[in-house]
């Protein structure tokens, strides 16, 4: 992993939580929890990428595919499985 692995998926983490929080405020734990599920998805994801040996052969735009893929679907997962308490 270098630098610009390690700041595409911080930063595309917390843009995808960012606009999560922004797009579905009925449904969502606020914004800090919006950005922190953003990176850990990001964050998992990239992982699992890098246990596959796969990320020494990839650019940034296909890591900052992989990382907004892992973000939004554990947001998407917090939306649908732990509902807010209205």
């Amino acid at each position: 992993m270098n630098a610009v692995m390690f700041s595409t998926w911080m930063a595309v983490g917390l843009l995808t939580g960012g606009l999560a929080g922004m797009v579905s405020t009925d449904e969502s734990h606020g914004l800090v929890r919006d950005l922190a599920l953003g990176v850990i998805g990001s964050s998992a994801a990239t992982a699992a990428l890098t246990a596959l040996d796969l990320a020494a052969d990839v650019g940034p735009i296909a890591t900052a595919f992989v990382a907004f893929a892992g973000a939004a679907l554990l947001i998407i997962a917090q939306r649908k499985f732990w509902h807010t308490h209205a």
